[in-house]
């Protein structure tokens, strides 16, 4: 399938309110949307959403609808995205992320890594979550902080991705970790970079669509939970996630754009949860939470 991607021209400044138009429309259809940098000196940004090209006749409409009234006559322009091997090309570029003590890395970059650091080997390409977005890394930087600092026997990685949460979790502490996904291919993967990263027993990895599974039964309940997925999902789950939570327990979430952040730390406080410490990354922020 041909990915497109549609974006209109604008400043920096209205680039972001744009995003911020964009993202309750968009967030829980996991449409793509960014906005980027053209030209610094002259102001020029782009804010854009990636979709496949049959999704065009769906999604136009409703881009143009909601650009209609706070921006009458700003254009909509179409990128056809080229079928190109990311996962081969980005090898190269990708430099490995430092998070707190936590490096992620390639395969390419092995010999790099320091003794003092604890070591993630993920590819690009193979599911979210290779450390090089800004959400990835403030959960990392926030897990050890809470895992150094508190009282965590087990913990659970809700929409795994990649793996790489879980893994370093298990890597910081000898504790059983469950890491779930919606996905089975991000299962698979995750449980490939398990191995790849030399650990051969306490994370159960299991796809399970929400909390609608009795692993998390089975396996809670957990002293940290982390889920770096979307505000909507996160706000909607708030309360199964706070019933799977133990006394005491501190939960990490992320794939939060800035903008959104009171609405999360509101729902999880009508769930009995205290907000404890925000980091921003690229737009994006990581929020810390625990049970009083």
């Amino acid at each position: 399938m041909n990915e497109i991607r549609l974006y209109v021209t604008t400043t920096e400044r209205d680039a972001e309110r744009i995003l911020d138009l964009m993202t309750p429309v968009f967030e829980d259809e996991e449409l793509p949307i960014a906005t980027s940098e053209i030209d610094e000196k002259k102001d020029i940004w782009e804010a854009s959403i990636y979709l496949y090209a049959e999704q065009e006749e769906d999604v136009r409409p409703r881009f143009e609808a909601l650009l209609a009234e706070a921006y009458p006559g700003l254009a909509i322009d179409k990128e056809i995205i080229p079928d190109v091997d990311w996962i081969a090309r980005s090898l190269d570029g990708l430099k490995p992320v430092h998070a707190g003590r936590f490096v992620v890395h390639g395969s390419h970059d092995r010999d790099k890594i320091r003794a003092s650091e604890i070591a993630i080997e993920i590819d690009a390409g193979q599911a979210f979550g290779t450390g090089h977005h800004g959400t990835t890394a403030g959960c990392l930087e926030t897990i050890e902080t809470v895992v150094r600092s508190r009282r965590v026997r087990n913990a659970l990685d809700l929409g795994t991705g990649s793996g790489v949460l879980a893994i370093a979790v298990r890597k910081l502490k000898n504790i059983p970790v469950l890491a779930t996904d919606i996905d089975p291919i991000a299962v698979r993967v995750a449980r490939e970079n398990v191995v790849r990263n030399g650990i051969v027993s306490g994370i159960s990895l299991e796809t399970a669509p929400g909390f609608h599974s009795t692993a998390f039964s089975r396996h809670g309940p957990f002293d940290l939970i982390i889920a770096n997925i979307l505000a909507r999902p996160l706000i909607r789950m708030a309360p199964q996630l706070a019933n799977h939570l133990a006394p005491g327990g501190s939960v990490i979430l992320s794939g939060i754009l800035a903008a959104q952040r009171w609405k999360v730390i509101a729902a999880y406080n009508g769930a009995r949860l205290r907000h404890v410490r925000t980091i921003w990354r690229n737009g994006w922020v990581t929020i810390h939470l625990d049970r009083p």
